[in-house]
């Protein structure tokens, strides 16, 4: 299927999605929370809004929580060549024309336009970016008004009757491009496009400009935004600092908590500056104390370290050293050239879309070798299938084994640390525990 008839259901295209869904949310990430999806009513014409940190992740992680095909508007530089375009249009993505592709070119908008409500008539999501461009930082920039132009033009074609609904979505990553990191995605209240209606009748740039601030007003609601550009490092790092234990919780994930911490140091910033540098210099001074001693939070929150328990777990991964060895065999060319290409991206937020591209890329390379040999060397051919399978289970252990040995090194460290006395150690833990005391007493 192609540009023409994007808003069709593609069986090649939804086989293709599930695959990619497969090693998106169980592969990649370590866990991926979702809430409020269920808020989402697709019978109605509906625009999603996420906001946009972690270049093409930002849409995978609306693409793949979400059982449908979606169509995404991309900036048409990348339409340009046929080829591409056809595999774009392919992957349900729409070209959108800026001035800066000249004036002749944003009159092709138009087409844009009516190929989004085809798709929304046919109860598909159409998602935009309103920021624009992606930038890592914790925070929401300046919304375009593209978003709001089509929502209204898509108001004007129905001649204003029915609903067109405006869902934010907020992302939130543990990190941006580490592997087996948790992606946190939730779905906000729809915003009612009509409550604009007579606005945009009167004034159509008063509407315009109306529904973009709601719109920034709603997304901050359900993402992490750091007002405070200036201490943007401190308040990002105490966040891990504070929260990070709370990554893999569900019930009240970590980007609710980030949040309420984030407030209530706005409260603080702007009630006693004094208290609030303090707390920003603290953040710092921890930052910097662990990095020189190479030692986590994880290992500060742990108040013993006690030789019998590292001692055990040193055993454990000597006992299970044959399951990292078998898993690493079977999956370091995928994970390492994956790493290796990634990280040559001169764009750090490109890095975690380049390591997912790549892995997935030499999933395809890798998968039917690994499928063709099990069933040449094994038999019966059900057992065969079976060890094809546990492939990427094995390479999810020898992932935990690694972690669990960087994570005994560490103790072992900070043990030794405690019993030299180490004098930077001593002061980081003092910093520490302030820090933690003060930020409660919020």
């Amino acid at each position: 299927m192609g540009k023409k008839n994007i808003e069709k259901f593609d069986i090649f295209y939804q086989l293709l999605k599930k695959y990619v869904d497969f090693w998106h949310n169980y592969i990649f990430y370590r866990r991926v929370i979702v809430l409020g999806k269920d808020t989402v009513d697709f019978s109605v014409p509906t625009i999603l809004a996420p906001n946009h940190q972690n270049a093409l992740m930002d849409a995978m992680a609306v693409l793949c929580t979400l059982d449908r095909q979606l169509v995404f508007l991309a900036r048409a530089d990348i339409f340009r060549k046929k080829f591409v375009a056809k595999i774009l249009y392919f992957l349900k993505m729409l070209p959108v024309y800026r001035i800066r592709d000249g004036f002749d070119a944003v009159k092709q908008n138009d087409d844009t336009f009516h190929d989004t409500l085809r798709v929304m008539e046919n109860r598909n999501g159409v998602v935009i970016l309103p920021e624009g461009n992606h930038a890592t930082f914790r925070k929401l920039r300046q919304l375009k008004k593209g978003i709001c132009r089509i929502a209204f033009q898509t108001a004007e074609a129905k001649e204003f009757k029915g609903e067109i609904n405006l869902v934010p979505v907020g992302l939130e990553y543990s990190h941006y491009w580490r592997f087996r990191q948790v992606l946190t995605v939730v779905y906000g209240h729809p915003i009612h496009v009509s409550e604009y209606y007579d606005s945009y009748r009167e004034n159509p740039n008063r509407a315009m400009a109306e529904l973009r601030d709601r719109l920034s007003d709603e997304m901050k609601k359900v993402m992490v935004h750091i007002e405070d550009e200036e201490n943007y490092e401190a308040v990002n790092e105490l966040r891990s600092i504070i929260n990070e234990k709370y990554s893999d919780k569900i019930r009240y994930p970590k980007l609710f908590r980030d949040k309420r911490l984030v407030s209530k140091l706005n409260e603080l910033r702007l009630a006693d500056q004094g208290s609030y540098r303090e707390i920003c210099e603290g953040s710092l001074a921890v930052r910097d104390m662990a990095t020189e001693l190479n030692v986590t939070y994880r290992h500060l929150r742990k108040k013993s370290h006690r030789l019998v328990w590292l001692t055990l777990s040193s055993l454990l991964l000597l006992v299970t050293l044959p399951v990292f060895v078998a898993g690493a065999l079977f999956n370091i060319l995928t994970y390492q050239v994956a790493y290796q290409q990634a990280i040559k991206s001169k764009d750090p937020a490109f890095i975690s879309t380049a390591r997912y591209g790549f892995f997935l890329g030499l999933s395809f390379i890798f998968g039917p070798l690994y499928l063709i040999l099990a069933l040449i060397l094994i038999k019966p051919w059900w057992v065969a299938i079976m060890a094809f399978m546990i492939i990427p289970v094995l390479g999810i252990l020898a992932w935990n084994w690694f972690l669990l040995l960087l994570r005994t090194i560490g103790g072992i460290r900070i043990w030794n640390l405690r019993r030299t006395g180490n004098p930077v150690f001593i002061t980081l833990v003092d910093t520490y525990n302030k820090l933690i005391k003060r930020v409660a007493s919020l």
